[in-house]
């Protein structure tokens, strides 16, 4: 099992920073890909980004790609989003998923964030 804990969210003005973090725990060393996904109410849950565990390989959204990056703390089995110039619609709970070396779906999820940006 792996367990996921976030933080990092809260109340931020629109063109605001946040940097979100998810500390991995337990057999970390079973995962290959840490990803984050949101959901804003009324919405389906999307995909934010990811990164490759072991490569640092990371792929983003359309919608937030050159404003969030991702990177990883293998010491501290942690991985961050740095979110950058905030939009409205950026506002949701994010979540922080990961997934085994053996699986294509994400086997782990963390309780979420709130990430709220004010106009």
């Amino acid at each position: 099992q792996v367990q996921l804990v976030e933080s990092g969210g809260g109340l931020v003005q629109a063109g605001g920073s946040l940097r979100l973090s998810c500390a991995a725990s337990g057999r970390t060393f079973s995962v290959s890909v840490m990803g984050w996904f949101r959901q804003a109410p009324g919405k389906e849950r999307e995909f934010v980004a990811r990164t490759h565990w072991r490569s640092g390989g990371t792929y983003y959204a359309d919608s937030v790609k050159g404003r969030f990056t991702l990177s990883r703390d293998h010491a501290k089995n942690t991985v961050y989003l740095q979110m950058n110039s905030l939009k409205l619609e950026d506002t949701a709970v994010y979540y922080c998923a990961a997934q085994g070396t053996t699986s294509i779906t994400y086997d782990y999820w963390g309780q979420g964030t709130q990430v709220t940006v004010s106009s």
